[in-house]
Parts: structure tokens; sequence; C-alpha cells
């Protein structure tokens, strides 16, 4: 475990020939995968043993105050990194970087093989459609209905009607949501308009998925199945994620419980004291800029740090 407040750094990352796109699936075990035929400019695998995703010494701030200050990490293949912290210590700012939307002032960063601080706009276009962002709120489009909302992306990529319809009952189904296909966001409570946000961030099959608080303000039933369809897609898929929230659960859930392929159910990470079968949850704590612990969500649980023992407490 890693208690200091002062970033780690990363190694550099070298550049990499460029290969065949990775085509992975998010559904589950039970989905009848449907192919894809995506676009592969700018894009490339990353190598065995390289990170998905490295900030190196990473700056970005507003109105003459820096936000972050030099923060450098990793994510790896099928991780699930969960960024906790107070309000405005960063988090989504971080995942827009990662994402593409937002450059930092200074710094590197590595997301699937590519150096994206330095792509152009044209190209970051094109890198965007290989992830999936669920922005918080859901940010769905209130004059399109479920069906359109989840369909935006495929209908800009000019995918063929008959698949695009396929992939938007799949992913639905997956949801849940399949039922609302034709409602629009206002007549969903907020429950069902987060799975429907997560149903359009899924419906392009990325391997790489961001998460914007995507329980805040739902009850702990709700949150529950948000976090149960996380689960599903890390656990089956191997789909590697970045998560930032306020809500603690969240990082725990993750990190003590997987999705059973055999059962199709939620069971504990480590049953009959078993190593853990699922890929690892760690957290990033942000503090005055600076990531101030970094390591396993269950390290940071038994912590002795007072900091960190009093966030905990106070945090959801």
């Amino acid at each position: 475990m890693t208690e200091a407040p002062v970033a780690q750094g990363v190694g550099p990352v070298r550049q990499k020939p460029p290969l065949r796109p990775m085509l992975l699936s998010i559904y589950n075990f039970q989905m009848a995968p449907l192919a894809r035929a995506a676009s592969s400019r700018g894009m490339t695998a990353v190598l065995p043993g390289e990170p998905l995703i490295a900030f190196q010494d990473v700056h970005i701030g507003f109105e003459e105050r820096e936000v972050l200050r030099g923060i450098s990490f990793e994510v790896w293949r099928a991780e699930s990194k969960i960024l906790l912290g107070e309000s405005g210590s960063g988090k989504t700012l971080i995942m827009k970087m990662a994402a593409g939307l937002l450059r930092p002032d200074s710094g590197r960063i590595w997301v699937m093989g590519q150096e994206i601080e330095k792509m152009p706009e044209s190209d970051l276009l094109d890198f965007r459609r290989h992830v999936g962002f669920v922005f918080q709120e859901g940010a769905l489009f209130d004059s399109l209905t479920v069906s359109e909302n989840v369909a935006f992306r495929l209908n800009e990529e000019n995918t063929d009607e008959r698949e695009i319809e396929a992939r938007v009952r799949e992913v639905l189904r997956f949801v849940e949501m399949e039922q609302a296909i034709d409602k629009f966001p206002g007549e969903l409570s907020g429950g069902m308009r987060r799975r429907v946000a997560i149903a359009r961030a899924l419906v392009d099959r990325p391997p790489l998925v961001f998460y914007d608080s995507p329980t805040a303000g739902l009850d702990p039933v709700t949150s529950q199945t948000i976090i149960t369809l996380i689960l599903q897609g890390r656990d089956l898929q191997q789909v590697t994620s970045m998560l930032a929230t306020h809500r603690i659960q969240d990082a725990f859930g993750l990190a003590r419980f997987r999705f059973d392929r055999k059962t199709n159910r939620v069971t504990p990470a480590a049953p009959d004291g078993h190593p853990p079968a699922t890929a690892p949850t760690n957290v990033l704590v942000l503090r005055e800029g600076q990531i101030y612990f970094q390591g396993a969500a269950l390290e940071l649980l038994g912590t002795s740090d007072d900091y960190l023992k009093a966030f905990l407490e106070s945090a959801e």
C-alpha cells in the first residue's frame, strides 16, 4: 500500500508499431456476438506487459488554479480503477483527459497505444469510437427515444440499419431496459436513465469504459444494479474501466464481489477462502492536486493513515 502526498511516476512508454485494432465484446456470455467493422485509423493495440492507460506527470488548471499537480499512474487491462477524493479534486478531469475530451497543460497521457495529448482533433474523433463514456446524470438526449439515444453513435458511423436494431436490442436487453425501447428519457426514473446511458456507452463494444459518478443520486438498490452491470463487463469480458465516485461502497463492491459465469449471479470474490477470481480493483485517492493513496481497495479499508480514515468516515 502506498500512502504519500506525492504522485508516483510511471516509466517511459515506448512507441509501438501499428497492429490490428482490438474488437472486444462487453456483453455477457449469453449474448450472440455481432461483427463490427470499426475504423482502425490511428488505433494500435497495446503490447503485452504494457498498461492500457498511463499518465505521466500530468498538470491541468483553470483560472490560475492548478487542479492536478503532477499526476502519474497506470491502468492495466481488465483492471477497475476507482477515483476517489473530495469534490473538485479532479476525478472527472482525469477521465475526460483519458478520453481525449480535455488536453492537459503539461505531461503525457497514453491510452490504448496512443499519446492522447498530441493527437489532432480529427484522430481523437476516431479514437473516441473505441471507448465508452457514461456521463454524470446520464446526459441523454431528451428529444430522442431510448432506442435513438442508444443508436446515436452507430448512426454517426453509418452502420447498417439491421445491425443497429440488433445491437440496440441486445444492449438494452443486457441492462434490462428492452421494454422501454420506445420511451423518452422524461418517462424514465433516474436509475432507468442511468441504465440507458450505460447501454449507449456499451453499444459500440469498447474495450475501455469511463464511468463518471454512475450511482450518484440513486437509491441503494438501484446503485447495486449499476455496479452489477459494471461487474458483468469486467468479469465476463475483461473490460477495463475507470470510475469516478463519491461512494466508497462502489469501490468496495467491485473489490469484494464478482459476476460468476456459471451461475449468472454476483458472488463473493473469494468464496471459501480461495484466492480472488476477479481482475484487480485499485483505488486512487486525490488530495490537493496529487495522488495521496494508490493501492488495492481493500488495503484502503484497513489504512492507519489519519486523513484516509477521516475521509472514509465522512464519505457516503
